[in-house]
């Protein structure tokens, strides 16, 4: 008995570890050595952009809280680049856009993002974090928004503390994946100022959310096409006399376009012409919910 109670233990263990597995090298304890410095394991961040300058805005910080070792982001004014952002994107990052190109497998649905960090900010800057789980959509080939969150950090903080950024839920669905974004600098746009700095160690998603009600009719809004070259199309012939509102934002939370007192018509079309190659957001907001669906510029 006690032999197949070890058995049966050695089995679920995997288990247990493979379901609450979340970000990938959370806690910044594995670093892959560049030779002149170090990269985080499973982050992009600008290192390979200013290893010629030979000042790096993404660094090893130790100790960590807890463990060896966290993520030092600070932002550099660089010869030849100017003012470059602390920043990192957990998965592959366009170095173009400063947008992730996809993120990582993640289904479950957390209440909180949450972590310990440290931060300042210089002159008029911010810093900010952008989490966003999305969906992929068999039927509309496109990622569906199930929650998201962008925020600025507000103050300083000169010593660890705890940061927890509540997600707002889109979709009763599950997501399949998480795209993260940390930066030091330039919230909604604010100007990048040289030594601003954002550190990070322990990040995890954390508490359960609650059910949303579904709207059937909300859910069923669909844009195209996807990827988009000049002009993105949706359908909103499901909306009745109220009005409606449509908002774009870049993946860092920039908001790029916002439209009021849309009604009900068979198709919307909206120029992209003007946007920068990248993944945005766009959200509709309606008296019977709010909407979300990502789309790619390309």
């Amino acid at each position: 008995m006690l032999m197949k109670r070890i058995i049966t233990l050695a089995i679920l263990l995997p288990m247990m570890h493979f379901s609450v597995a979340q970000i990938p090298n959370n806690g910044f304890e594995n670093w892959t050595s560049m030779g002149t410095y170090s990269n985080p394991d499973n982050w992009s961040c600008m290192n390979t952009m200013t290893v010629s300058s030979g000042i790096f805005t993404c660094l090893k910080g130790t100790p960590g809280n807890p463990g060896t070792s966290y993520l030092k982001m600070v932002s550099k004014n660089i010869s030849g680049l100017g003012l470059v952002p602390g920043l990192a994107m957990c998965g592959p990052m366009n170095q173009s856009t400063l947008q992730p190109t996809s993120g990582f497998p993640y289904s479950q649905r957390p209440a909180a993002f949450s972590g310990n960090w440290q931060y300042m900010a210089y002159g008029t800057d911010q810093g900010y974090i952008s989490i966003s789980l999305t969906k992929w959509n068999t039927a509309t080939l496109s990622h569906d928004v199930i929650a998201f969150a962008y925020y600025p950090l507000p103050g300083m903080v000169m010593s660890w503390g705890a940061l927890n950024i509540p997600l707002t839920y889109m979709s009763p669905n599950n997501p399949d994946s998480c795209m993260l974004i940390l930066s030091a600098s330039n919230a909604n746009g604010a100007t990048t100022a040289a030594n601003s700095y954002l550190y990070l160690d322990d990040l995890h998603f954390s508490g359960s959310a609650i059910g949303i009600n579904e709207n059937n009719s909300i859910e069923q809004f669909s844009i195209y096409p996807n990827p988009v070259k000049e002009f993105l199309y949706f359908d909103l012939s499901f909306l009745k006399n109220e009005k409606a509102t449509v908002e774009i934002y870049n993946l860092v939370g920039k908001q790029i376009k916002t439209i009021n007192n849309i009604r009900k018509n068979t198709e919307l079309k909206i120029s992209v012409d003007d946007f920068p190659k990248g993944i945005y957001l766009l959200k509709l907001l309606t008296p019977a919910g709010v909407s979300c669906k990502r789309f790619i510029r390309d």
